[in-house]
């Protein structure tokens, strides 16, 4: 029987169960917690340091309001690139090449900062509706457009993180594909293509990094916004 390419995106079930659950818990088990003791491993050392340049990188820009949600959006970027790159292991499953998942944290982190910013400063996040200077036959246009904009935010968040995540593991998987074809036929082409698939693999791990840290990015962005 052969399998379709597509066939890795689909949602693992074990005994009628669906084991998307056990894929978001399991990263939260990998990370050390940090102990009551003054002296620390370097492992802690390390996430500590990470953490705290993530903060000041991202939390820079935004007024104080904004610092509230630094537990939060640290938190998502951690758990965001732990399943990216747990879902480069072989006969794993990456929960966040579901689009279903994706939108499931973009919808209500970016209605949260649209409420907020209803709530603290109406006039403002009204006004963004509205470029300043709009000739007056433009204006119902204008507003229909920003409104729409305004709503795509949330699909372009998950859209983009499942797009690239799904681009980058089919592609891993055909030029594997290929590269074991081509061993018993032409071995030196497969050699080069499984140096190919080397350096593909690396830089997945970095879009896996970097396709996390641009969905907390954009939200802070959305934050800055209405706070």
């Amino acid at each position: 029987m052969t399998l379709s390419f597509f066939d890795q995106f689909m949602s693992p079930v074990l005994l009628g169960i669906p084991l998307m659950a056990l894929a978001l818990l399991l990263p939260w088990i990998l990370f050390p917690s940090p102990a009551s003791r003054w002296l620390t491993n370097r492992l802690l050392t390390l996430q500590g340091w990470a953490i705290g340049r993530f903060v000041h990188q991202l939390l820079s820009p935004l007024s104080l309001g904004g610092h509230k949600w630094a537990t939060l959006l640290t938190s998502l970027m951690l758990f965001l690139i732990s399943l990216n790159m747990l879902g480069l292991l072989p006969y794993t499953f990456t929960p966040t090449t579901q689009l279903s998942l994706n939108l499931g944290l973009a919808v209500p982190l970016w209605l949260a900062t649209v409420l907020i910013g209803l709530r603290n400063q109406p006039k403002s996040a009204m006004a963004h509706l509205l470029p300043e200077g709009t000739p007056v036959p433009l204006i119902p246009i204008l507003i229909i457009i920003e409104t729409i904009s305004l709503f795509i935010r949330p699909l372009a968040l998950g859209v983009r993180l499942t797009a690239n995540l799904t681009a980058g593991h089919l592609l891993i998987q055909l030029i594997a594909t290929a590269a074991f074809v081509l061993l018993s036929v032409m071995p030196v082409v497969a050699a080069l293509t499984a140096t190919v698939l080397f350096l593909l693999t690396i830089l997945e791990v970095a879009v896996a990094m970097i396709q996390a840290y641009v969905f907390v990015l954009l939200l802070s962005l959305y934050l800055q916004e209405n706070v």
